[in-house]
């Protein structure tokens, strides 16, 4: 392929593979390194280093020294969790797509790793490292490993095709440094007949193998240092967590470029928030070592099986994947590791109900079992059948997995606790992103004996976490003792099937005809929720149908016709009934066939208490119909807070070294520019809204305010260069803060699709756990605090028979609007249910939604100080909008009922209010000049 820009390179690659920040940034200074020693085979390695010296000496965030290798060899120290894996793959596409390598070899320091990056580097892999790349995209990397060199793969530089491309080399460590052992070369650097060579040389000739090395401190020893420098590459790329070598004289690495530590990564969101949990009111030193350690393995299960539930409530809230997690025990040897496995697996411990789910992992393993628990432990993300992996001391590199939340280590000190070898095992996030859901987000320490003494090591600057949260276990602490329920409440609809379902198996059961539904005694005692109204049908095969309707033909009829009302239609009913008749065939042999007649008079059924039971959600969208233009106003930039000072020439390069080496540089290289306000429009100029051929007179009107501002302050031409050059960056951020504010939108008209005329409602699932949480809505919790922890129930008018509030004014509103008599059907939206997008594009989940005799209503209640706050504004403008459209879209083609958006102070949610009294004083309306723009396809 043709050499690409090196420059467009990096953007292309930033942007295909969506790298983070710190992967962006590490992208950036192998562009910029690649620039100032130019590697080759001839590179001048003291006048590169010297080079690199001078760029990467004294940064915050580097500190060069030496390449510490034969060769150019730089590293780039990235957090675990952050994705290693991924920015190896954005270096090899970058170095290819600039033409400046196709040969690699990527090291990897043990079996785990090497099967990992072998997984990686295929595309069938979800975690594919070149998904996106367009060099890759039709002649994807040639793959060499320790299994297929010696077909000389590698060696003719082509695949079966003929075709040229990248050829990625992955070899395990052990495959090159081995000593010669009775006279015997590790394989690949024995004689292949095919090359008159070794393989081993063969990629030592080549005159652009760049070598990247995974774990990289693991490469430190004799034997691996020896064998990386005898493959003589080009440029060595090492990746590293802990940028020092291995062993009791650990030395830190003296080749970091950059260096982005699990701190930086906490506060940035790439990785889980480290916890540290104890018991409520508990004191250690009143027990001996070995009850404490009880103590501590009982916490971390309570604390485990309260994070299995909520994973499971998350998942089932936000139609994701269910993670499976597992606890981590660290213990002090292998004596120590089979002493609390075999108390994990007794009776002693929960009457024996963890035996057959607890890993234990450590050196002397072997035989079958170890290779059992291997496996295990590499398919921990999947399998679901491992609650407890039991190891000695720390886990090694290559095993970072996303479904730990809980380690409990036993004799551990806190700085042991507090090293990136403990946490960064279970730092990775399991949905890639951190999701605003604490228990999800979060990875908790069980520590009662080391609480007080982790939180003041956490304060420490040289940290792995400058903060730690804390989570108490047992009851009055944030998790309750007791065993974790999970409630699934089903809408009103669903519950009369499963109910239905329950009736007709108990009634083969005693060999008789359905009666009555009567719930499980154990449902009635917990007041779980009351019985749903029966259906007129109760035969096996018409539930079955039933089922069919709901969740096979209705989501597609759905699409099709205007109203839900339409589902009264005959022929509507025929259609449903036909498809559901045909999608039954397919289960033949399963229950005894339905006939046509019976069928109808399901679908007629289910239809009718679907219309009554349902509040009719639209699903709509909404499309440009021009293109939609904007820009920023002219105008005055308030700086009155405005007060850098001119940085000193030493502080200024270590400023100017973080940013791109070809813009503003000042003494250190690159010119000085024509205007002074160039300093900061070209950081303007980085914002992706910034178009600089439209906006350039702003810009550099905005620019001349600050200088002007700052010329006032030092007249002195050096102090003023050094102001604006060293704090360019934070001035444009600031700039651009004020811009948005002053940004206008053409008039674009919007056209209004509906999707949906109706969404079926989704069930809901809530953490059951603790005494007494099912409660009747009228009663309020002793302590208004304590809200969210409550389930309710005793409604009549919900589309659920259970919910859940944020605060005691929603569970008034809940009442009010039980009680009123024209309100027909009211529910509170489970996540995914009902979404409303602002004008920032963050999703908004109003807290009722209505539909009275006459009208359908969004309402939202907040406390008084709320109700200016700008972030509820923004969303109740939002809701009327959305409310205006949905009426458009809806009441003027089909009869339905119109929208309205109410946002109720608390101080209005009173036990004699109605719906149609908070309307008249609380109904917000959308902007008339925008409603006009809105027109329905």
């Amino acid at each position: 392929m043709n050499p690409v820009d090196p420059k467009r390179a990096v953007t292309q690659i930033t942007q295909r593979l969506s790298l983070r920040k710190p992967q962006a940034e590490a992208l950036r200074r192998l562009d910029d390194i690649t620039d100032l020693i130019a590697p080759s085979k001839t590179t001048d390695v003291e006048a590169a280093k010297a080079a690199v010296r001078q760029a990467y000496g004294n940064l915050p965030d580097a500190a060069f020294e030496d390449f510490e290798r034969d060769f150019p060899s730089v590293c780039f120290a990235l957090a675990t969790g952050v994705g290693k894996t991924r920015l190896m793959g954005a270096f090899i596409s970058y170095l290819y797509m600039i033409g400046k390598s196709r040969n690699f070899f990527v090291l990897a320091p043990n079996l785990t790793i090497y099967e990992k990056l072998l997984s990686d580097f295929q595309p069938n892999s979800p975690k594919y490292v070149f998904r996106g790349i367009e060099a890759f995209a039709h002649n994807a990397p040639l793959i060499v490993n320790a299994e297929n060199y010696e077909e000389g793969r590698g060696v003719r530089g082509t695949d079966f095709f003929g075709r040229e491309g990248a050829i990625i080399n992955i070899f395990n460590i052990s495959k090159i440094n081995s000593e010669v052992r009775g006279g015997n070369a590790p394989r690949i650097k024995r004689l292949q007949e095919y090359i008159g060579d070794s393989y081993f040389a063969y990629l030592s000739e080549l005159d652009d193998l760049v070598l990247l090395m995974d774990e990289a401190h693991r490469y430190r020893g004799t034997a691996g240092a020896r064998a990386i420098a005898e493959l003589r590459p080009i440029l060595g790329l090492e990746v590293t967590a802990t940028p020092k070598s291995v062993g009791s004289k650990s030395q830190e690495f003296r080749n970091v470029v950059y260096r982005y530590d699990l701190p930086d990564a906490m506060e940035d969101g790439y990785v889980k928030e480290p916890a540290v949990g104890t018991r409520a009111n508990f004191n250690p030193k009143s027990v001996d070592e070995a009850t404490l350690e009880r103590i501590k393995l009982e916490d971390g299960i309570n604390y485990h099986e309260h994070v299995k539930v909520a994973l499971e409530t998350y998942a089932r809230q936000h139609d994701v994947r269910v993670v499976r997690p597992f606890m981590l025990v660290v213990t002090q040897d292998t004596t120590h590791a089979r002493q609390v496995r075999d108390f994990i697996e007794s009776e002693q411990f929960f009457d024996g109900r963890y035996k057959g789910r607890v890993i234990e992992i450590h050196s002397k393993l072997t035989g079958e079992e170890s290779d059992e628990n291997a496996q295990r432990l590499l398919n921990i993300e999947k399998g679901g059948d491992t609650d407890i992996v039991i190891h000695v001391n720390k886990l090694k590199e290559g095993w970072d997995v996303s479904n730990l939340f809980t380690i409990v280590p036993l004799r551990a000190s806190a700085s042991d606790i507090l090293t990136e070898q403990t946490l960064g095992r279970g730092l990775r996030l399991p949905y890639g992103k951190r999701t605003g859901v604490a228990v999800v987000d979060q990875l908790t320490v069980i520590a009662h004996d080391r609480f007080n003494d982790l939180i003041e090591r956490a304060k420490e600057d040289n940290g792995v976490t400058r903060k730690l949260k804390t989570v108490t276990i047992g009851d009055g602490g944030d998790v309750p003792s007791s065993k974790p329920v999970l409630v699934t409440a089903p809408s009103i609809i669903d519950q009369m099937v499963q109910e239905a379902e329950a009736q007709s198996a108990a009634a083969a059961a005693r060999g008789g005809t359905a009666g009555a539904y009567e719930q499980p005694a154990a449902t009635r005692a917990s007041g779980l929720a009351e019985s749903a109204p029966p259906f007129r049908f109760n035969k096996p095969e018409e539930i079955n149908l039933a089922k069919t309707v709901l969740s096979v033909v209705l989501p597609g009829v759905s699409k099709q016709v205007s109203s839900i009302k339409d589902l009264k239609d005959p022929k509507v009913m025929q259609r449903i009934t036909e498809t559901a008749l045909a999608a039954q065939k397919m289960q033949d042999g399963l229950f005894p066939s339905v006939t046509p007649e019976q069928a109808a008079a399901v679908v007629e059924e289910v239809c009718k208490q679907l219309i009554a039971r349902t509040i009719a959600i639209p699903t709509l969208t909404i499309t440009p119909k021009d293109q939609v233009s904007f820009g920023f106003k002219a105008f005055r930039l308030d700086l009155k807070s405005w007060n850098f000072q001119p940085l000193s020439r030493e502080l200024l390069i270590q400023v100017l070294r973080t940013e791109q080496r070809n813009i503003i540089s000042g003494d250190t290289s690159g010119d000085t520019p024509e205007r002074l306000e160039d300093y900061i429009v070209a950081k303007l100029m980085d914002f992706p809204e910034v178009d600089y051929d439209a906006h350039a007179a702003i810009l550099y009107d905005l620019a001349g305010q600050v200088v002007a501002h700052f010329r006032a302050k030092y007249p002195e031409a050096e102090k003023l260069h050094a102001v604006l050059q060293g704090h360019a960056r934070a001035m444009a951020d600031a700039i651009f803060a004020q811009t948005k504010q002053n940004m206008w939108r053409g008039q674009t008209s919007y056209r209004v699709t509906v999707n949906t005329a109706f969404d079926q409602l989704r069930p809901q699932t809530f953490d059951g756990s603790g005494a007494g949480v099912m409660r009747d809505f009228r009663e309020p919790p002793e302590q208004l605090n304590q809200i969210r922890r409550f389930i309710f129930t005793g409604f009549k008018k919900g589309c659920y028979k259970m919910a859940k509030f944020d605060s005691d004014t929603e569970r008034k509103m809940a009442a009010i609007l039980e009680q009123d008599p024209k309100v027909l059907l009211w529910m509170k939206p489970g996540p995914n249910q009902f979404k409303i997008f602002d004008s920032d594009g963050n999703s908004y989940q109003p807290d009722f939604v209505v539909e009275t005799e006459a009208e359908k209503l969004i309402i939202e209640t907040k406390r008084a100080s709320d109700m200016a706050d700008p972030v509820v504004l923004r969303k109740a403008e939002a809701a009327a909008l959305w409310a205006f459209v949905a009426t458009k879209a809806q009441a003027e083609q089909a009869g339905e009922k119109p929208w309205s958006y109410l946002l109720v102070p608390e101080a209005a949610v009173l036990e004699n209010a109605t719906v149609d009294g908070l309307a008249s004083a609380h109904v917000r309306s959308a902007d008339a000049d925008l409603c006009a723009r809105f027109e329905l396809q």
